[in-house]
Order: structure tokens, then sequence, then C-alpha cells
């Protein structure tokens, strides 16, 4: 065995204590200076944003890193709030502003609602979205799977990352906020979340009805009547609910009733968050053709959504919802109950339920289905009742509205026009009743209009025209953003009453555009009048042609009910006038509020009332507009801004 020197052993052992010495004195050193995300090939493996992100060296591959080991790396990306020396609290955005002239500070920000952040590589939009305090839902931990996070990137979004394969099913202007990372720090984003809260009519007309619904309290149990058989389905919790909801292709609300008392709890309203798939129904059936599941899905995760917020400040559990009663559209309907829609958006349009009803396979239009089948949150037991359809896109929500305003046995001559998307008109004269739908589109709800935008506050509402300049009022006051569908109708008639637009639409001296907020470049085109003509036209069509079916002129009409959210808030004598409403005298005009989800109620809290809804769409006549032989005059004339002809018959087309 060899000896030991103890003097080369102690030079080995300071060798190598020196070594471990310098070693964690460089490890020291990094640990402040050099990010620990930061690997040997300075690329940034960091799963969130940092200011010293850079593009990547290949498409896919690792953002680089742009830190130089000099500069504490901390402040590019924490994010918990410090106090400045001021005592001041500062934003991250201030915190990560790059330290000396090395790292020029990005010039982008990333903007929602008139507040911005500074832009950051790699950070995602749901990064700040939770920085600007917006709500967008997500139940899967921001990992793109649930499909929740939809946001509409409305400026920027060539900056953002490709789409990621969870993205598959969007396109463009949506992205899913959890996978848009920025790219380009240099340029700015704005976003909006698909779900924003519009001025969405919840009022409608309650009437007196006898409180009889399907399921009832015996006791400390809950009963559902089926027929004439009930089951125990529950123990009473200290609640009986049910829900009655109106899904429109545009807007959802839903009126919380206390089936006990008949008593609406409260009533909330979102925008429908299915428009990523598309601003129209017919748009929509396209787009389920090629991504099943997807419009469903998102519907379900926004009612679920609105039901977990009502119970949490409500305070009453999901199980003691035990019903829940549907109206909507034919698509929209059949879309929540898992029916395939592709029918609808080709000759007959119908959709399978109603062919099947034709060929008496089905007694009914109805559906009822389980809400636990359906995806929805209320009781394990619960269901959820379809209303019956009408006829081709003339849906659920029209014979809820028809419910709503009494069309069954109603003396004299009756006219409903639900103006939206699609609009829908019944006239009745006491013998029959005959329905069609009008593809109006969006024009009037903000699509195709350069400055147009739904009812969000900042839109211009209502417009005068005063000594040659525009006068107008926001909803909620705001600043103005645009021009909603109220406004729009205004401006119209102004300037036809000003002769500042001719009823071709055509605009005085050869005018291309007028300004209607100069300070905020808000204008109206020449092609957003053409867009609005032939949206007006669709509305023209479906009433002339119904009216005219039946040998009734405007002024014959005993009573003329709107319907809807947007008719709620338009100016009748300024529709009028440029043809968008026919000419019934002012004074048997209604506005009639939310009708579909009044008689969605109706029907919720009556099994009479359901019975009798059931019966009517029966006896109604469908028109199909298009089949009309001249429908293309008709049409052509309501392109036209002016009124439609009191006296159908002798109208020159």
């Amino acid at each position: 065995m060899q000896k030991i020197d103890p003097e080369e052993y102690r030079k080995r052992l300071d060798r190598i204590t020196s070594i471990y010495t310098n070693m964690m004195a460089r490890a020291e050193e990094l640990s402040t200076y050099r990010c620990p995300y930061k690997n040997r090939l300075d690329e940034c493996t960091a799963k969130f944003g940092c200011r010293n992100q850079r593009k990547p060296k290949v498409e896919g591959g690792l953002f680089v890193c742009g830190g130089d080991d000099k500069l504490d790396y901390r402040t590019a990306w924490e994010t918990a709030s410090d106090l400045s020396p001021e005592g001041e609290e500062t934003s991250i955005t201030e915190q990560s502003r790059p330290q000396g002239d090395s790292q020029p500070a990005p010039a982008g920000f990333v903007e929602h609602g008139g507040e911005r952040r500074g832009s950051a590589a790699g950070r995602t939009i749901f990064d700040y979205a939770d920085e600007l305090a917006v709500q967008v839902p997500t139940s899967c931990g921001r990992t793109g799977h649930c499909h929740e996070c939809i946001v509409e990137i409305a400026r920027g979004a060539d900056a953002l990352t490709p789409p990621t394969a969870d993205e598959e099913f969007l396109r463009p202007p949506y992205r899913l906020a959890c996978q848009a990372r920025i790219l380009d720090a240099d340029v700015d984003v704005l976003f909006e979340p698909l779900r924003r809260t519009p001025k969405i009519l919840t009022e409608s007309k309650t009437r007196e009805i006898e409180i009889d619904p399907t399921v009832v309290r015996r006791g400390d149990a809950v009963v559902r009547r089926d027929g004439g058989d009930e089951e125990v389905i529950d123990q009473f919790r200290g609640h009986l609910l049910g829900l009655a909801i109106d899904v429109g292709t545009t807007t959802v609300v839903m009126d919380l009733i206390d089936l006990q008392t008949g008593a609406s709890v409260t009533v909330s309203s979102f925008e429908n968050p299915q428009r990523f798939g598309g601003s129209d129904v017919m748009h929509r059936i396209s787009y389920d053709e090629k991504h099943g599941g997807e419009l469903r899905k998102a519907l379900v995760n926004a009612l679920n959504h609105e039901i977990l917020a009502l119970s949490k400040r409500l305070e009453f559990t999901r199980q003691e919802i035990y019903e829940i009663v549907i109206a909507g559209n034919s698509t929209m309907r059949e879309i929540l109950f898992r029916i395939d829609v592709q029918s609808i958006g080709q000759r007959p349009y119908k959709s399978p339920i109603e062919s099947q009803y034709v060929s008496g396979e089905r007694d009914s239009t109805v559906l009822v289905e389980s809400t636990r089948k359906l995806g929805l949150r209320a009781n394990p037991k619960a269901r959820a009742y379809g209303m019956p359809l009408i006829a081709s896109h003339v849906g659920a929500d029209t014979a809820a509205a028809l419910a709503a305003v009494g069309a069954t046995g109603r003396q004299g001559v009756f006219m409903l026009v639900d103006v939206g998307t699609n609009t829908e008109v019944v006239v009745g004269d006491g013998d029959r009743m005959v329905a069609a739908s009008c593809p109006a589109g969006p024009a009037f709800e903000g699509g195709l209009i350069e400055y147009g935008m739904p009812g969000y506050d900042g839109a211009i509402e209502s417009v005068q025209f005063v000594d040659g300049a525009f006068h107008y009022s926001t909803i909620g006051g705001m600043e103005p953003q645009g021009i909603c569908g109220s406004g729009l109708i205004d401006l119209l008639a102004e300037l036809r009453r000003h002769d500042r637009m001719t009823p071709k639409g055509v605009f005085a001296d050869k005018a291309y555009e007028f300004s209607i907020v100069p300070e905020r470049g808000i204008r109206f085109t020449r092609e957003d009048a053409s867009n609005l003509a032939q949206a007006k036209a669709a509305n023209f069509c479906g009433q002339f042609i119904v009216l005219r079916h039946l040998g009734i002129d405007p002024e014959a009409v005993d009573h003329l009910f709107l319907a809807g959210g947007f008719a709620n808030y338009v100016d009748v004598e300024n529709a009028i006038e440029i043809g968008f409403l026919a000419p019934v005298p002012g004074e048997r005009i209604s506005k009639v509020g939310n009708a579909a989800v009044q008689g969605a109620r109706e029907v919720l809290l009556s099994r009479a009332r359901r019975a009798a809804v059931e019966r009517m769409v029966t006896g109604i006549e469908h028109l199909e507009l298009e089949t009309t032989p001249d429908f293309f005059e008709v049409f052509v004339e309501g392109c036209q801004f002016k009124p439609m002809p009191a006296v159908l018959s002798q109208a020159t087309l």
C-alpha cells in the first residue's frame, strides 16, 4: 500500500476547494445575471412571456434570448408589482423596461377597451387579459383543450405566433387566448373577448297565467308530472327553479324562474359565443359541417358559466334547477340538442326533426332531452324542453313569440315582426296564420358596415341632422366608437329627410361618404348604404309578400307587434319612412320586448300553455319567399329607401 504524502494531499485538497469556490462564485453570479430558463444555445425554455424573448431562429422553434448576462434578468419577467422609491406601485410594463442602451424597448402595445400594456414577446393574450381584468372563460388550465377562451384579434394578428393545432377549428380573426403569443413586440395588438355584454333587451310584456308547471313540490319531494304519471325526482333542497332561454343567433337571454311562485328571479344575457362560426345561420351551418361540435360546445360552456355565476350570486345550487325550456331558431335549437343541421342549409331547408314530423315518423317537432346528456348544469334528473318548430327557418323562437302575444284566438288582423339577423314575419286574420323567414343578415347589427357595431357601450344609437351637422347619442353616454342598428336607421331616415341621399342610396353632390363624428374618424359610406339597402330589402320582402299573400294592406292591420331587442330600440317613424317596416298606423304598433323569452317562460310555468303552443304551430302556413314569381322585383323595390306602398294590390313594382 502506497503511503500518502500529507503535503501533496493538502495541495490537491486546496486546489479542489479553489475550483469549487470559483464554481460557487460563478453560480452565484449566474443566479443573478443569467436566466435559468436560458439553455446552452441561448434559447428561452420558459413557458411564459419575457421582454428578452426574440424571434426563433426557425419557425416553430424556441424564442432566442436577447439577454446579455450582464443585466438583472429578473425584472424582465417578474409578475408581482413592487413599490417605487416614491412609494408608488409600478406596473409590469415599467418593471420590465430594459436597462441601458443595449436593448431598445419594444414599441408595441396590447390593448382592450381603451386600456393598453406594453407588448412583450412570448406573453399570451390571456396574460394580458389577466392584467387588464378582462374576463375570459377557461376550464382546462389554459392548455388549449377546452376551446373556451376564444378572442377576436381586431388588430395586429400578424404580430402573434401562428395558430396551433388546438386552434384548427378557428378562422381569422379568432384565436385562443391561451395559445396566441406575442411574436413581434413592436406591433400593436387589439383584442376583444368573444363573450361581450351588448345592450340586450331582457324585458318583455308579462301576462298573468295559471301557475301549473311540469315540476312541482309535494311536501319534501320534488315531483315531475308527465302526462297522467308522477315521478319523484328529488328531495326539496330549498328552491324549485327553472330556466327559460332564448338562444338567438346574436344574443342569448336567460330567465331564472321560481316554479312555485311563477316569479322571475333574475334575467341575464350575453352575446352568443358562436359568432366565430359566422354572423348568420347559413355560415354557422357551413362551419358546423367542417368543425362538428365546436359551436355546440361554445354555447353549452357559455350557458354553464352563466348558471354557475348566477348560483354563486344568488346562493342556490345547480341541482335546484329542474327544467329548462329552450326557444331558438331551427339552427340554434338543433345545434344545442345535437341534431345535424346540414339539411337546414339546403332545400327544402328543413331540420331532420321537421322532416320526420312531415313524414309521420314523429307526432311533434318538440324535443325533450336530459340536461345531463346535453351537458347543461342542472339537477341530474332535469329535462330540457325544446319548443316546437313552425317550418324551415321559422323556428321555436317564433312559436314562443306568438305564444307571448296571444296569437291563438286573437280577433282581427295581427302581424308579428321579430327583427334580427334572421327576421320572422307572421300575419294572422282570425282564420289563417302565414309565416315567412327573411335572411336579413348582420348589416343592422354591425356587420358589413365600416363603423357598424352591435349595441355595446359607445355605440351611436340615435342620430339627428341639424343645421348641416350630425348630432347623436351613444349607449352608456360613452365616447362614440361606431354606429349600431337603431342609429343606422335614424341616419338613413335623416339623410332622406334632408335630401342628402336619394331613394336609391346615391349621396348628394355625388359624395362617397358622410363624416358622422369627424374627430373620431367615424364615417358612413356609399358602400355602407348599399349593404344596408340589401338587408332592409329582406325585411321589406317578408312583410310585403306575406301581407299581399293574404290580401291585406298595411293600413288594415289592427295590431303590429315588434319583437326582439333590435326592434325595441328602433324609432318606428324612421323605420317606416325608409321602408324597413310596413306603414301600419303608429297607434296600432306595440313593442313587445323579448317575446321569445316571455313565451318560453309561459311554457315553463303552464302545461296548458305548452299544449296550446304545440297545437298552434301545426296550423301555421309557411311561405317560401324566394318561390314567389316576382320575388326579384319585390326585392329590388325593397332596396330603395322609401316607404312601402300603403295599398299593396295597386303597388307598381
